[in-house]
This record gives C-alpha cells, sequence and structure tokens, in this order.
C-alpha cells in the first residue's frame, strides 16, 4: 500500500523551504512512546510505510499505532537520457516533508517498555532521517 494524496490543488509543486524546527507536532499527543525526527528533510511514502509495517510486526500488532505525518508533497522525475529544459518531469512518488522536532509515530496500549523500545528502532532505522524515542 502506498500513501499518497486522493486529490491535490496542483499537479506539481516548487520546492520551497524546510523550516528549522517544529514548534507544533512536537509532543505526544495520541500514545505513551513516540519516535521523533532529529533533523529536516524529506521522508518518502515508501520509507513511511515501510517503518510502520517493521513496528507492527515487533509489537505482533498489538496496541495501537499513530502516524503523525502524511506524504503531500510530490517529487517529480524525468526520464534518463532526456536533454535539459522541455519543461518539469512527471510525478515519481509523493513525500512529507518533516521539520526537526516532528513525532512521526507514537504507540500506546502495550505495558512492555523493551518491546516498544525496540519495535520504534527498528521503525527508525527505516527511515532517512535520524529519529529518537521520546516517552
Amino acid at each position: 500500500m502506498q500513501l499518497h494524496p486522493k486529490k491535490t490543488k496542483y499537479k506539481k509543486v516548487q520546492k520551497g523551504q524546510l523550516s528549522k524546527y517544529n514548534f507544533r507536532a512536537n509532543q505526544l499527543k495520541f500514545g505513551n512512546i513516540g519516535l521523533k525526527i532529529t533533523r529536516s528533510g524529506t521522508i518518502s511514502s515508501r520509507q513511511i510505510e515501510a517503518a510502520r509495517q517493521a513496528i507492527a510486526r515487533k509489537l505482533d500488532r498489538q496496541g495501537q499505532l499513530w502516524i503523525r505525518i502524511f506524504p503531500t508533497f510530490p517529487i517529480t522525475a524525468k526520464p534518463t537520457e532526456v536533454r535539459m529544459g522541455k519543461g518539469k518531469g512527471t510525478v515519481s512518488h509523493w513525500s512529507a516533508k518533516v521539520s526537526a522536532g516532528t513525532i512521526v509515530f507514537e504507540v500506546a496500549g502495550i505495558d512492555d517498555q523493551y518491546l516498544i523500545n525496540t519495535a520504534l528502532k527498528t521503525g527508525g532505522a527505516k527511515l532517512s532521517i535520524n529519529t529518537r524515542i521520546i516517552f
């Protein structure tokens, strides 16, 4: 299953800039333990899904898992061996722009602290950005 928005206002978007730190989604909202991003960057929808599957498998599908980000940013790519110019390429995949401090995953409903820590560590290993487990 690949995450992507059902409908967007524009097909392609300019790159823009990432903010250094997130002051909105930087605290736990739903669960007891979360996975926080320590550096700004982009996370593709495939990475989010791989991390979600890894965490769910480690937890034996117990408790509840929340995903706090969604890939709404289209990444375009031109075919190989195409000359410069001639417009922007087609959308190849979707990604989420995340600032440092953003909480990506939250877990609740499990008492075993060690199990949750190992699950979030393996999930964080699937992401391309450095993460930290917070309580």
